[in-house]
């Protein structure tokens, strides 16, 4: 299923963990993930998620490290199609010969 407009996982933690609590703070969640406050900021400001950072957001804020993954793949391949849209119009198919 094409998503529109899929929310990066940095939005989402702020709106979902962040924002709606009066006292949380982006370093103390930062804290608890065991990352510097710039690490932790610079995910929230659109940085990728890497394997160890889904298994640390995982225990700290819940979800399965899969799912955040799911979430950073989503959001980048659909920057990476809206992006190269034209860059991909002279891309192909390939048809390989068939095997005897």
């Amino acid at each position: 299923m094409k998503m529109h407009n899929p929310s990066h996982p940095g939005g989402f933690i702020r709106r979902t963990y962040i924002d709606p609590f009066e006292g949380v703070s982006e370093r103390m969640v930062a804290k608890a993930l065991g990352v510097s406050p710039s690490t932790f900021g610079r995910l929230l400001n659109g940085g990728s998620i890497s394997a160890e950072m889904a298994l640390r957001l995982s225990k700290t804020l819940g979800r399965s490290p899969g799912s955040w993954l799911a979430m950073q793949a989503q959001y980048d391949l659909w920057t990476a199609q809206k992006e190269n849209k034209t860059r991909l119009k002279d891309v192909k198919k390939f048809t390989f010969p068939k095997v005897a």
